[in-house]
């Protein structure tokens, strides 16, 4: 029997908005990294998951993440988004993450767990080091850190 893939990822913005970066570490270490020169910290958290999600290509995966926002929005509020044609009240933000996530969410075999953000929990922050570094190195695509 094949182990569970684990990944823990995060995203950073500074200023918020400002240049963006995120990170996914998986099995314990750094593993992809990347960043767009204009974001928020929302948006790097979602590119973060889905870089996660695209890596995993439909193995049993975990994927921790501090962002409650992002698993409201894949596990409650995007299927009726979608039900109503990819409309709300004031519009969805990131519709282009939020639309390509859910997709591949959907047919994903993973269980995405909340994690307190900042808290010493040890990969949590060793991906927000790496989202940093991301944000600071100006990275505008996504990178295998082990290809570095």
């Amino acid at each position: 029997m094949a182990m569970e893939i684990e990944y823990y990822t995060d995203g950073s913005a500074s200023p918020n908005p400002g240049p963006g970066g995120f990170a996914v570490i998986k099995d314990g270490r750094p593993y992809l990294y990347g960043g767009e020169a204009m974001s928020t910290n929302i948006r790097m958290e979602g590119l973060a998951i889905l870089a996660a999600l695209e890596d995993a290509g439909g193995q049993k995966c975990q994927i921790k993440t501090d962002s409650e926002f992002w698993i409201n929005v894949l596990t409650k509020w995007a299927p009726t988004w979608q039900r109503n044609n990819w409309t709300k009240k004031g519009g969805i933000k990131n519709l282009d993450i939020v639309q390509k996530l859910y997709k591949i969410f959907q047919a994903s075999n993973v269980k995405l767990v909340w994690v307190r953000g900042h808290v010493g929990t040890e990969l949590n922050e060793l991906a927000d080091e790496w989202a940093n570094k991301a944000r600071r190195d100006k990275l505008r695509q996504t990178v295998k850190i082990s290809e570095m």
